[in-house]
């Protein structure tokens, strides 16, 4: 469709809204369990046993939420972008494993699954130019 072929020129603006629509659903989900205190850090910090660490759980959900939420809102404004697009892969990978480890299945983990590939494209993309790191 001729209509649509234009869009093309503004890819930069497309991932502008990629970026913050991604990085206000982070937050969402990211804020409330930041805000939970100790006991939900660790109930997520158990998570990493699907990948064979036992150790820290309270540790390792702290750091969930923290990249979870202040990595959304470094997303928005485009702020060491592909390191955070790194550690949200991370995250996502972790969770995925951990649906399919308490057997949600494919259900359960897809939409893990579905932001962590959604990051590993954009960690080749880049930012784009509407971003702190605009390069």
């Amino acid at each position: 469709m001729a209509i649509l072929s234009n869009l093309g020129k503004y890819k930069n603006f497309g991932l502008l809204i990629i970026r913050i629509g991604l990085g206000i659903m982070f937050i969402f989900h990211g804020y409330p369990k930041l805000g939970g205190g100790v006991k939900t850090w660790e109930q997520i910090g158990t998570s990493t046993k699907y990948i064979g660490i036992h150790f820290w759980p309270v540790v390792f959900g702290l750091l969930s939420v923290v990249v979870e939420t202040f990595g959304g809102f470094l997303l928005i404004i485009g702020l060491a972008f592909r390191p955070v697009c790194l550690l949200m892969i991370i995250n996502l990978i972790v969770a995925a494993l951990f649906h399919f480890g308490k057997g949600d299945g494919l259900e359960g983990a897809a939409h893990a699954i579905e932001d962590a590939i959604m990051f590993a494209g954009l960690l080749f993309l880049g930012a784009g130019k509407y971003s702190v790191d605009k390069k």
